[in-house]
């Protein structure tokens, strides 16, 4: 297929966060942060927000940056698809 022949993708949200769980398997937990501006104050606040995503071959481990992709219901909380490693984590 060339590239105008692709298949449609899907308008699926993405988010890229850090992996701060790998315990259980084929599961990811993915921690997502984001600055906000306060409404009242007006101050930059982080506010972060965890998802549990999907690892098919467990190949990412805490500390990597991945991204996730909105995805069908995999289980009760598990609604993401790591679709790409952002970076690496790095090695002490």
């Amino acid at each position: 297929m060339t590239e105008a022949q692709t298949a449609p993708v899907k308008n699926t949200r993405t988010l890229v966060g850090r992996v701060v769980s790998d315990q259980r398997d084929k599961t990811i937990t993915v921690l997502v942060e984001r600055r906000t501006k306060h409404e009242l104050y007006g101050k930059i606040v982080a506010r972060s927000r965890k998802y549990h995503a999907h690892d098919e071959a467990n190949v990412y481990h805490i500390g990597d940056l991945v991204e996730i992709a909105e995805g069908r219901p995999l289980s009760k909380t598990k609604n993401w698809v790591v679709t790409r490693l952002v970076e690496k984590a790095r090695s002490v």
